[in-house]
Parts: C-alpha cells; sequence; structure tokens
C-alpha cells in the first residue's frame, strides 16, 4: 500500500475505531473489540473500501501500534484514546519511577499551571521515554517534553494503565508532578 493511502487509511481507522464507531454502523463490544468483517462493511459502505490484507497492513506498519488484533485476528480495536464510552479491560499497573509527556509549545503554559487532564478522552496518556513524548509533541508544533513523577503519583494513590502498545495511561497529573523537561 502507498504511504499516503496508508497513512489516510490509519487516520480513518482511528477516526472511527475511537471517536465515531456508529458512522460506521459500529457497537464496540467490551474491549473496545469489533468484528473484522464488520468493520470491513462499514469502511466499504463509508466509501473507503479495505481489504483484509490492506488492513493487516496498516496495523502492522503503524508506528504507534494504534490498533490490535485479538488472538484469533476475528477482532480488532483501537489500543486506546477513545472519546466514546467504552471499557478496555486494563488493569491496574503499578508505572515506572518516571513517565513523559509531550504536548505542543502553545499548550505547555497552561499545563504547568493547570496539570494533564484527559480532556474528551477516557485518560491522560504517557510516554516511557523522551523520544516516544517528542514524537507526539511534534505532531502540532514545536515540542515540549514534562517529566512525570509517577513514582510519586503511586505512592499518592493514582491509578495507572499501559496499554497493549506500551502507552502509560492515568485520569490526570497534577502541576506539583510535572516537571519542564
Amino acid at each position: 500500500m502507498e504511504r499516503e493511502r496508508l497513512i489516510r487509511t490509519s487516520k480513518f481507522l482511528s477516526k472511527h475505531l475511537r471517536h465515531e464507531p456508529q458512522r460506521l454502523g459500529l457497537t464496540l463490544e467490551p474491549g473496545g473489540w469489533v468484528a473484522v468483517a464488520d468493520l470491513l462493511q462499514g469502511c466499504a459502505r463509508a466509501g473507503m473500501p479495505l481489504t483484509r490484507e490492506e488492513l493487516q497492513e496498516v496495523v502492522a506498519g503503524n508506528d504507534k501500534q494504534r490498533f490490535a488484533f485479538d488472538d484469533t485476528g476475528g477482532r480488532i480495536r483501537a489500543s486506546q484514546g477513545h472519546s466514546v464510552e467504552v471499557d478496555l479491560q486494563l488493569e491496574p499497573v503499578a508505572p515506572p519511577p518516571v513517565l513523559y509527556h509531550g504536548t505542543p509549545e502553545a499548550a505547555a503554559a497552561a499545563i504547568e499551571r493547570e496539570g494533564l487532564r484527559k480532556m474528551r478522552r477516557h485518560h491522560v496518556h504517557l510516554s516511557p521515554d523522551t523520544a516516544a513524548a517528542a514524537r507526539v509533541g511534534a505532531r502540532r508544533g514545536r515540542p515540549v517534553i514534562f517529566e512525570v513523577d509517577a513514582a510519586g503519583m503511586a505512592r499518592d494513590g493514582f491509578t495507572f494503565f499501559q496499554s497493549e502498545n506500551g502507552v502509560w495511561l492515568v485520569d490526570t497529573v497534577p502541576p506539583r508532578y510535572l516537571r519542564r523537561v
């Protein structure tokens, strides 16, 4: 699949598996799963026909591993980032001592004042290293990286989860746990 179509298809899948499944006639099952056959039919109805092989290529080639197939290969989901109500069935996990959050420079001052909030999503997304955080922050301009005192948050009772693709998730990060890198 050519690079442009790969990117366009990945964005289309993100939009519909994370934010608007109903537009493709999909209902997210527990865990965020949908049947691959239903997804492919919905894509075709929406004017974005996709073969099973192309879907596998998008899932395998996504740099952030945003999507995952279940063990049978018959269901697919977005790993995290949903704005629709869904239980991803993630178990709490003890975080590493430090995590990172990348953001565009324009948002940095508000984050320093208010901390990190999940906004329209289910969780705040944190990265395991500065390189991943920089990639996230660079999507909308010059990135600013914040170090998160995850150990301190865990000690203070905050609950962390980790998605299949290694993204750390938490409900909020108050400003006292943040330091600009």
